[in-house]
């Protein structure tokens, strides 16, 4: 498994909770494209039709937000990060049901406050 960032020193803030910043080491983001599949539109229209949260779609979101997660940590931690502060996401429409996911922040080095 490839080296990453503890979730815990993650923060969607400009300062991680109980830490000093000591160091700022740039933009990182980890990006994941995703499609729908036949059988998964297939699924959701029967669900629009009932009506309420669409799961299939819901199911699709989490796991590529979390992958972009993961790969935003893995990049982060490759440049000697142990953080990451002002984390976002974002989403975009590459294609007709290609959707690309982003996740991206700013790559710190960490120590503990006194």
């Amino acid at each position: 498994m490839a080296r990453t960032v503890p979730h815990h020193q993650v923060s969607t803030a400009n300062e991680i909770p109980g830490c000093r910043i000591v160091r700022s080491l740039g933009i990182v983001r980890g990006i994941t494209v995703r499609s729908r599949s036949v059988v998964g539109n297939l699924g959701a229209a029967l669900q629009t039709i009932v009506g309420g949260n669409i799961s299939i779609y819901t199911e699709l979101c989490e796991k590529a937000r979390e992958e972009a997660f993961e790969l935003m940590l893995q990049h982060a931690a490759a440049m000697g990060a142990n953080g990451v502060v002002a984390m976002r996401y974002d989403a975009n429409e590459v294609a007709q049901g290609v959707t690309e996911v982003l996740a991206y922040g700013t790559a710190v080095q960490v120590e503990a406050s006194t």
